[in-house]
């Protein structure tokens, strides 16, 4: 990643007067985003699914399964 100097160069700039002013009804020139702006993020939550509410979906899942194939059995009998 290559860091851009958010500064213009003021021989390279157009527009721009001696000292690094602006004329009245020009467009001064734009802005450069800085790429490491902004503080440190330390704290990064973890993404997913936990293994706790994971498993009792699952458990809930098997159960009314289970109850499903039960119920045909004992219709079909």
């Amino acid at each position: 990643m290559s860091h851009v100097n958010p500064d213009p160069e003021p021989d390279r700039t157009t527009g721009l007067e001696p000292g690094g002013g602006v004329p009245p009804g020009e467009t001064p020139p734009a802005e450069s985003s800085m790429p490491e702006a902004g503080p440190r993020e330390t704290h990064n939550p973890t993404k997913g699914w936990a293994k706790a509410p994971l498993t009792l979906i699952l458990a809930l899942v098997i159960l009314v399964a289970a109850f499903f194939l039960v119920y045909a059995l004992i219709l079909i009998l």
